[in-house]
């Protein structure tokens, strides 16, 4: 899809009740390595687009990876229901796989997972499962932490879905993400950047019964306060959006979720979590304006420095449930 310097390997899943399943691994090798990698997860109703996050870490020395998860973006499959999971755990095969290509077939030493939104929520809890060993550090960039919406809504929701999710799966609910962030990003409409609609629609997929109890589930789960022991880096912008019509503070703020839950249960974590929290910052801070992401790099490149510069916790961890990936 992007072309030279990328690559792209094909990790096979085996099969579900829609077929057969994969994910995508993306990669692109930097001109000097060091031995460092970045495996990156992208979030709901997403993708790997942002060449410019590659550029930031191959620039540096690191290699990028970037996993498109089973039933996203590359991954996505005629006759699959886009972006649709009833775990968590349902991702945790194609990240223990994307970790062991990085860690044992291409030999590095020290691995950095970075995830966006769902991604982040799926990186923590899978980070919490896994051996230390396994990746060296983690970086939340605006995480799905709780659902945006008022607590008298959330707490029936909640009750109705665990219920729905069971009976009823792909049950579509009467709720979706909007346009205005869509809006916010897409050169077509008030943004400037250029990615596939059909894999990243304005308005997004249907959101599902089995899906959101999958979600929540995942965020009672962290909530309830998880052990990552390797450093945290949490990211987010300073404030968040509520309008469902456009307005110019779209551009300025977290159009998606609400960055107070992103605070409020950061030290559930783990036992080293750095919050940092960025004005004008957009829900994926690596597509805020050009001041803000510029400022973003910055803070990610010096905390990757400042905590991982000795190398690596442990070995890698080989046990678990891996796919072998391509």
């Amino acid at each position: 899809m992007l072309g030279p310097p990328y690559e792209r390997q094909t990790i096979d899943l085996g099969t579900d009740d829609e077929g057969p399943v994969v994910a995508t691994l993306v990669r692109r090798r930097a001109e000097r390595p060091t031995g460092r990698a970045v495996l990156y997860v992208h979030g709901f109703v997403d993708y790997f687009f942002q060449t410019h996050l590659a550029d930031f870490y191959v620039e540096r020395g690191w290699d990028f990876y970037a996993l498109d998860l089973r039933k996203y973006g590359r991954s996505l499959l005629p006759g699959q229901t886009p972006n649709f999971c009833r775990d968590i755990s349902d991702y945790f095969p194609e990240l223990d796989a994307a970790a062991e290509i990085i860690r044992s077939d291409d030999g590095h030493d020290t691995l950095l997972a970075m995830g966006h939104s769902t991604g982040g929520l799926i990186l923590s809890l899978w980070a919490d499962a896994r051996d230390p060993g396994t990746i060296d550090g983690l970086v939340l960039n605006s995480p799905f932490f709780d659902l945006n919406a008022p607590w008298a809504v959330r707490r029936p929701l909640a009750a109705a879905v665990s219920r729905l999710g069971r009976r009823a799966p792909h049950r579509i609910l009467p709720i979706g993400l909007g346009t205005v962030y869509g809006e916010s990003l897409h050169t077509d409409h008030r943004g400037e950047w250029t990615y596939d609609l059909a894999w990243k629609p304005l308005a997004g997929f249907p959101v599902r019964a089995g899906w959101l109890n999958a979600i929540r589930t995942g965020q009672r789960r962290l909530r309830a306060g998880l052990d990552i022991r390797v450093p945290v880096l949490l990211a987010c912008s300073t404030r968040s959006f509520r309008g469902t019509k456009w307005h110019d503070n779209a551009t300025l703020a977290d159009a998606v979720l609400d960055v107070e839950h992103m605070v409020r249960y950061a030290p559930r974590l783990g036992r080293h979590v750095t919050l940092a929290r960025f004005d004008g910052g957009l829900h994926d801070l690596t597509l805020s304006g050009p001041a803000v992401r510029k400022k973003v790099f910055d803070e990610v490149g010096r905390w990757a420095e400042a905590f991982l510069a000795a190398g690596p916790t442990a070995p890698a961890d080989t046990a678990g449930a891996t796919t072998p990936g391509g």
